[in-house]
């Protein structure tokens, strides 16, 4: 009876160790897959020109009710909050995407928890695509 037992408990527990090794992890499988988000964050700019992209970032948070928390030209980042009933916080950071563009991510939290609807982020890359175009322009 006593190896009966040992070989039904050996039995049962491979079956939760295939089971429990089987199920997708609820994090990773809710909302946008990480490579979608970061399809949805980032946009590409054909400039180089790394001060006048941050300043269109910063002009562009403004625009939308963000407050500058930071801005730092030597690292390309720009963060914002917005508070209206609860709190949005925004990480941009510009980087040189080899000698002719830069690329721009958007990492933004409501309230403490990633936002992984792309509408967001659509809304902000053309709201800074209309500052760029006006700033290189000359238009204030």
């Amino acid at each position: 009876m006593n190896r009966l037992y040992r070989c039904v408990m050996l039995v049962l527990v491979s079956v939760l160790v295939a089971a429990c090794s089987n199920q997708p992890n609820e994090e990773i499988m809710q909302g946008a897959s990480p490579v979608q988000l970061r399809s949805f964050q980032t946009r590409a700019f054909d400039t180089s020109d790394k001060l006048l992209m941050l300043r269109s970032v910063v002009a562009t948070l403004q625009d939308l009710g963000f407050i500058i928390d930071e801005a730092n030209v030597d690292l390309g980042s720009v963060t914002g909050t917005k508070v209206s009933g609860s709190q949005i916080r925004i990480t941009v950071v510009v980087r040189p995407r080899g000698d002719a563009q830069l690329l721009v991510r958007a990492n933004a939290y409501f309230d403490l928890k990633p936002i992984e609807d792309p509408e967001p982020y659509q809304d902000f890359f053309t709201s800074l695509e209309k500052a760029v175009f006006l700033t290189a322009h000359q238009v204030d």
